[in-house]
């Protein structure tokens, strides 16, 4: 087996990853305390096409050498925004249209294998703090909250790890929804 070449990647300029139609996510970051996690966050909404990034209350900004160094230049790419107040997000999404899925472990919760997102609809994904999770303010707004079923000794994953996992498994849901 042979590893393709950067030029057989046939990857987007800047430009054309902008003009390029959008994957129906956005991401909602919640307190998250690591500059390091929303790097990653962000290459990974470069990688499916998100729509954009809300980061919220503590969440560093771009431009962050802490960013840039697990974003590779995703920041560039992605559309993002700063709210201090993520219930705020989470409020104006809805009226927007958005359905509104935290990930975490909640009362009530649906893992995500069986989450079925409908092709007609657009998803914002709430990811929180690494340590408190997804704020109670966030909660008791969220239209439903998905889990990622854990089998070993440890009851969390990072939230680069949780972001990559979440948006992939819905981007591939939405391709083939009907």
């Amino acid at each position: 087996m042979r590893k393709r070449s950067l030029s057989e990647l046939n990857r987007l300029s800047v430009a054309e990853f902008k003009t390029r139609p959008k994957t129906p996510i956005v991401l909602v970051l919640d307190n998250v305390r690591s500059a390091l996690n929303v790097g990653s966050a962000f290459r990974t909404a470069d990688a499916f096409a998100i729509e954009r990034i809300f980061l919220c209350g503590i969440t560093a900004q771009p431009p962050n050498k802490e960013i840039n160094k697990t974003a590779l230049g995703a920041t560039e790419t992605v559309a993002w925004t700063y709210n201090s107040d993520p219930a705020e997000v989470v409020k104006k999404l809805q009226s927007d249209g958005y359905q509104v899925l935290a990930a975490e472990q909640a009362e009530g919760s649906i893992q995500l294998q069986d989450f079925v997102p409908l092709r007609s609809e657009k998803y914002a994904l709430v990811f929180g703090n690494e340590v408190n999770g997804v704020s109670e303010s966030v909660m008791d707004l969220v239209n439903n909250c998905i889990e990622i079923p854990q089998f070993g000794t440890k009851h969390s994953l990072n939230i680069s790890v949780c972001v990559g996992i979440v948006v992939w498994e819905l981007f591939i849901k939405i391709l083939n929804a009907k």
